[in-house]
């Protein structure tokens, strides 16, 4: 996994040890608590969406996002709040499933920068740390004891969907995905309206400042993973979809959207292939991160999309999973 492929999605961890967050008091008091443990066959703590029509992407701040596409979707369950660490273990208690970055015993660690270069260099601020996984986020000696509400990090792709398919249920498609996070508000900028970043910074945990030098946290989560569930929810009751963790999706990466049919599978998995790293297709990943800035990035929008290759697990991609809805309207 080479750093210079994961240049286009951010794919960076927090590389202070495993130091304290630093968040203001009432960040914390607002997070969630209390969350089901995973049971196959269960809707617990997933939220009832009643599917409906909307204008998929925009009109592109990233050439990838457009053009806007209306589609249709189905009803269908999915997580309240991304899957979390107690959560992920209890499916690893059961199955004793080992996570790709488990098996690879390394991950691609953020160091940080005091000063900016040219941001086409992400050695600058990237180091590959050997015994990174979702057991320790930050390396050897780190731990995800008192994280336990904190989403889950480190899984790739099949890491995500093995948790899927162990309850019975899917990752969500690339038009599920964005169709809960707008949460009813179809066409706006932002989960939650059009209201800019800067009048709300208790909106999700994003980058405030100039990346890489400086998170102001002014969302009270500086430069640092929240809990999940600590920003308001979207209008489905759904947290997080907006900054935090990158989320999976089930999708195969393209370029661009379409209006027209879809690609072909074959079609569809060239179109994915990076040249660079031919044996791992990209998929859709939404939502942003808490490394998400303005200056360089800017993806935590409903409508941003990047691909990630399915071995690119990470200290800022998680995923929520989906249960789909029969004709009859049950699970």
């Amino acid at each position: 996994m080479r750093i210079a492929i994961l240049l286009p999605v951010l794919l960076l961890v927090a590389c202070d040890g495993g130091g304290s967050d630093i968040v203001q008091p009432e960040a914390h008091a607002a997070c969630q608590s209390g969350l089901p443990t995973p049971m196959p066959g269960s809707t617990d703590g997933m939220i009832h969406i009643p599917g409906g029509t909307m204008l998929m992407g925009a009109k592109p701040i990233h050439a990838e996002e457009g053009p806007p596409t209306e589609v249709t979707v189905a009803a269908f369950y999915i997580d309240r709040t991304t899957v979390t660490n107690a959560q992920f273990a209890a499916f690893v208690e059961a199955t004793g499933y080992i996570t790709v970055a488990e098996r690879a015993n390394s991950s691609i660690v953020f160091a940080g920068s005091g000063r900016i270069g040219q941001l086409d260099d992400p050695s600058q601020w990237w180091r590959l740390v050997e015994g990174a996984s979702w057991r320790a986020p930050f390396g050897p000696g780190s731990t995800v004891e008192g994280r336990e509400t904190y989403p889950v990090v480190h899984v790739g792709y099949a890491d995500a969907l093995a948790y899927a398919q162990w309850l019975g249920r899917d990752l969500p498609t690339e038009a599920e995905w964005e169709f809960a996070a707008r949460g009813g508000i179809d066409g706006a900028l932002y989960t939650w309206g059009n209201m800019p970043p800067e009048d709300a910074t208790k909106r999700g945990n994003i980058w405030q400042g100039l990346f890489p030098v400086s998170d102001s946290g002014a969302d009270g989560f500086a430069a640092r993973l929240a809990p999940v569930g600590c920003f308001p929810a979207n209008g489905f009751g759904l947290y997080d979809m907006a900054g935090n963790a990158w989320q999976w999706t089930k999708d195969l990466f393209v370029p661009n959207l379409s209006a027209d049919a879809p690609p072909s599978p074959h079609e569809a998995l060239a179109s994915t292939i990076d040249p660079a790293n031919p044996d791992a297709p990209r998929r859709v990943i939404k939502g942003g991160s808490f490394l998400c800035a303005d200056n360089y990035c800017y993806r935590y929008r409903p409508a941003a999309r990047t691909g990630a290759g399915e071995g690119d697990g990470a200290s800022h991609i998680g995923f929520r999973t989906v249960l789909r809805v029969t004709e009859g309207g049950s699970p």
